[in-house]
């Protein structure tokens, strides 16, 4: 249960990070409503409680496990994407790169969630 509800949260985010991305680079004016400014800390927290929660009950250790070290890693690389491309991106061109290289992070959390398998620590 604890899976499927944190995977259907994740969704959410990216769902609602690409909306408000969209919104950034047409210069909407929506993006100064209030339930988009607060949405993205409930959800985001709610995903990252579910995440603490559901390691915890799989008892997955990032120092025993890489690919969950990695995991957390891309997960913190994705964050700092995102907020650079929401908040820091100075222009449209570097705002559609900061947003395609966080879904690149968003692409490899789901396949080191899938695989468990690492890609940058494989050699460790």
């Amino acid at each position: 249960m604890l899976k499927h509800l944190h995977m259907t949260i994740a969704v959410i985010s990216v769902l609602l990070f690409t909306f408000r991305f969209a919104l950034t680079l047409a210069h909407s004016n929506k993006l100064t409503l209030k339930w988009l400014k607060i949405a993205p800390h409930i959800i985001d927290t709610l995903l990252l409680g579910l995440g603490i929660a559901l390691s915890i009950q799989l008892a997955i250790n990032p120092i025993e496990q890489l690919w969950f070290a990695e995991k957390l890693f891309a997960v913190f690389a994705y964050i700092f994407t995102g907020y650079y491309t929401l908040k820091l991106a100075r222009n449209r061109a570097m705002q559609i790169i900061g947003f395609l290289g966080a879904i690149g992070w968003v692409m490899l959390i789901v396949r080191i969630a899938i695989s468990k398998e690492t890609v940058f620590l494989a050699g460790l």
